[in-house]
C-alpha cells in the first residue's frame, strides 16, 4: 500500500474507534434477534404478506427462505430511473428462480437536478438527500426482510439510500444501475452552445435542441456529474456486481446483470452460507477506497459532503484533510466531461471500471483486502462481465487502455494529484476542483464582485458590468440558509468572461457539483454567510486570493478592519415558500456545516 494511503486509513480507524465499535454493537445486536418476521406476531406477518401469491406465502410463513426488500427510486420523469419500471417484476422473478422472495419495501421521491437547476425546486435538492435517507428506513423497518436491493443513480438518490442502507447494516444489500443513456452530441458542442446563449449569439430554440439532442433518451446522463460518480464509487467500494455500473438501459448483458443482482443478495444473507451484511462491506478501508476512486477520475465535489455524511453513518469520522491528502498522492487517469471532452460511455469503452481498479491497485492506491458483495478482495472488480450463450461470465479485463486520451494508468497519468483541493484561510474552508481548470488559473487574485444569487450575477453579465478581473462571490447559499442549491446558472457567464482573457473565480457557500467547469471555483465555503461566515463581510472591490497552490482563500483586508465589519443579513423568506420549500424549515435550521456532511440526520454532529 502506498504509505499516505495506508496513514490516512489508520488515521481514520483511530479517530473513528469509538464511534465505529458503538456501531457495530448496535448491528450485533440486531443481528441477534435472528430472521425478522420471526420475532412478528401473527397479525404482524399475516399483514407482511397478504398481498402475495400463495407460492410465497408458504416461504414467507416457513420463515426459513430469504425475503428481499426493494427500495426503488423509479420515476419516469428522471431519465436515468425510467428504466426501472419493470426491475420489481424482473427481480421478483429472478429470485423466485432460486427459492426465495422479493417485496418492493418501499419507493422514494428522485428529483432530477437537470430539470431543477436555477428553479425554486432545486432548494429541495441536498435536503432530498436526508429525507430519502429516512424514506428508505421507514420502508425496511416493518422489519419483514433478510436483505435489499436498491433502485437509485443519481445525485442524492444513491447517497440516501446508502446511508439508510447502513443503519440496517445487519442486512446485506446489493445497489442495482440501470445503465448510462447512449452517447448524444458531445459534451463540448453543448457546453459551446450554451456560451452562445449567454452572449445572446444563438436563439432559445438552439439552446434546447442543442439540450435535446444531449439528454435524448432513458438512461444517465453521459457527463461526469454526481450520479456517474455515485454509480463508480458504489462500485469501487463493492456494493454493486463487478462491472455492472456503466452497461447500458435494455441492452442483453444490463437484463443479464438485473438478474445476478437479484439472485446474488439472495445468497449474502444470514440464511446462507456467505452472510455478508453491509456493516462489514463499508469500513474504513472501503471509504478510502471509494474516497480514491472518486479523485483518480476527477469525480463530483458533492461527495466532499455525501461521503463524510455516509461515513458517519458507518461510525467512522472523515474530513476535508483526507481528501486533500490522499488527492495528493492520487493520480488523475481520466478525462471525462467536465475534464476533457469524453463522457462516460467512451470511458466504459476505453477499460472502464476493470481498467481503473486494476491501475490503482497495482499502483498499492486502493486496499485489495476488503469483503464485496461479490465476495472476499477488491482484484475480483479487475473483470468485466461479458455474454457467453446467454449467459454472464466475468473474464480479465483489459491491462492496458483502449483510448489513453480517456483513461491512463497510473504510471502514466494526466496528472499526479487528483485534481481537488482543500482551501483554508479568513474565509473559512472550502473545496476547490482543479482538474478541469486551465493551466495557470490555479491562482487568482481580484476584485471581489459581491451578490446573492446566480439570477443576479446573469443581469450583470448581461449588462456589461463584468468584463473585467474579478472574482464573484456569491453568497446566502448554504445549507441553512437556502439548502444549499447547486449553482450551475453561473458557469456559462463566467466561462464567455474566461475566453475573453479577464482573471475571474467564483467564491460561494453554495455548491457546483460534478458538472463544475474551467472556472475557479472556491465551493461549499464554511462557515456559511448566515452561520456568521466572514464571506458576510466581504465588499465589493475587497481583493480576494484563491491559492490552490498553497491550499489558501482570503480576502486582503486588514484584520482589525474585518473584525469591525458588520455581518451583512438578507431576508431570504421568498426562499423559504412556495414548492414546498415552506415544509423543509426544520431541516434548514438543523443543518449541519458543508464539511459535516450538510446533515440533518445525527444528533451528536
Amino acid at each position: 500500500m502506498h504509505p499516505v494511503i495506508e496513514r490516512v486509513t489508520q488515521r481514520i480507524e483511530e479517530r473513528s474507534a469509538a464511534d465505529r465499535q458503538r456501531y457495530l454493537e448496535h448491528m450485533a445486536a440486531a443481528r441477534s434477534k435472528g430472521p425478522h418476521r420471526g420475532a412478528l406476531s401473527c397479525g404482524n406477518l399475516a399483514h407482511g404478506f397478504a398481498a402475495c401469491g400463495k407460492e410465497d406465502k408458504g416461504e414467507l410463513r416457513s420463515l426459513t427462505k430469504a425475503n428481499i426488500g426493494i427500495v426503488t427510486a423509479y420515476n419516469d420523469m428522471l431519465s436515468a430511473h425510467q428504466p426501472y419500471h419493470d426491475y420489481p417484476d424482473k427481480l421478483k422473478a429472478a429470485i423466485r428462480e432460486v427459492g426465495s422472495v422479493a417485496q418492493v419495501a418501499g419507493g422514494v421521491p428522485a428529483m432530477c437536478d437537470g430539470v431543477t437547476q436555477g428553479q425554486p425546486g432545486m432548494e429541495l435538492s441536498l435536503i432530498s438527500r436526508d429525507v430519502i435517507a429516512m424514506a428508505t428506513a421507514v420502508s425496511l423497518s416493518h422489519n419483514m426482510f433478510d436483505g435489499g436491493l436498491m433502485l437509485g443513480i443519481c445525485d442524492k438518490i444513491v447517497p440516501g439510500l446508502l446511508i439508510a442502507a447502513l443503519r440496517f447494516g445487519h442486512l446485506p444489500f446489493v445497489f442495482v444501475p440501470a445503465g448510462p443513456m447512449p452517447s448524444g452530441i458531445t459534451n463540448k458542442e453543448k457546453a459551446r452552445v450554451r456560451e452562445l446563449y449567454a452572449e445572446g449569439k444563438v436563439s432559445k430554440d438552439d439552446l434546447l435542441e442543442a439540450e435535446a439532442a444531449s439528454y435524448h433518451s432513458p438512461g444517465t446522463c453521459t457527463f461526469y456529474g454526481t450520479a456517474n460518480s455515485n454509480q463508480l464509487v458504489v462500485e469501487i467500494m463493492g456494493l454493486q456486481l463487478p462491472g455492472s455500473s456503466f452497461v447500458n438501459p435494455g441492452s442483453e448483458l444490463r437484463e443479464a446483470l438485473t438478474r445476478i443482482a437479484g439472485q446474488q443478495v439472495t445468497r449474502i444473507t444470514d440464511l446462507g452460507t456467505d452472510y455478508t451484511p453491509i456493516s462489514e462491506i463499508v469500513t474504513a478501508k472501503s471509504i478510502v477506497n471509494g474516497l480514491v476512486g472518486l479523485l483518480a477520475t476527477g469525480g463530483s465535489t458533492n461527495h466532499t459532503m455525501h461521503l463524510i455524511a455516509i461515513a458517519r453513518a458507518a461510525g467512522y469520522r472523515i474530513d476535508w484533510d483526507d481528501f486533500a491528502e490522499i488527492s495528493s498522492v492520487t493520480p488523475l487517469v481520466t478525462r471525462i466531461y467536465p475534464n476533457g471532452d469524453a463522457d462516460i460511455n467512451h470511458f466504459q469503452r476505453a477499460g472502464g471500471m476493470a481498467f481503473l481498479v486494476r491501475t490503482l491497485l497495482d499502483a498499492g492506491l486502493l486496499h485489495e483486502d476488503v469483503k464485496t458483495v461479490a465476495g472476499p478482495g477488491l482484484r475480483r472488480y479487475t473483470q468485466k462481465p461479458e455474454l457467453e450463450n446467454g449467459k454472464v461470465v466475468w473474464r480479465d479485463g483489459p491491462t492496458e487502455s483502449h483510448d489513453t486520451d480517456v483513461l491512463r494508468g497510473a504510471e502514466a497519468p494526466f496528472s499526479s494529484h487528483g485534481g481537488l483541493a482543500v482551501l483554508a484561510g479568513n474565509l473559512g474552508r472550502a473545496v476547490m476542483k482543479t482538474s478541469a481548470i486551465p493551466e495557470g488559473t490555479e491562482m487568482i487574485t481580484a476584485p471581489a464582485v459581491v451578490m446573492s444569487s446566480q439570477h443576479e450575477l446573469e443581469q450583470r453579465f448581461k449588462a456589461g458590468e463584468l468584463n473585467r478581473d474579478c472574482v464573484v462571490v456569491v453568497r446566502f447559499q448554504g445549507p441553512q440558509a437556502i439548502g444549499m442549491p447547486e449553482l450551475h446558472k453561473l458557469t456559462p457567464p463566467l466561462g464567455v468572461l474566461q475566453k475573453r482573457g479577464y482573471k475571474v473565480a467564483l467564491v460561494t457557500d453554495g455548491r457546483m457539483s460534478g458538472a463544475s467547469g474551467k472556472v475557479p471555483a472556491a465551493i461549499h465555503v464554511t462557515p456559511e454567510a448566515v452561520d456568521g461566515g466572514v464571506i458576510g463581510k466581504i465588499q465589493d472591490g475587497d481583493l480576494v486570493r484563491l491559492d490552490a497552490l498553497n491550499g489558501t482563500l482570503d480576502v486582503l483586508v486588514d484584520r482589525d478592519e474585518l473584525a469591525q465589519r458588520p455581518q451583512a443579513t438578507l431576508d431570504l423568506s421568498d426562499s423559504h415558500q412556495g414548492m414546498g420549500r415552506e415544509l423543509f424549515g426544520v431541516f434548514r435550521a438543523n443543518y449541519s456545516g458543508a464539511e459535516e456532511g450538510a446533515c440533518v440526520l445525527f444528533s451528536d454532529q
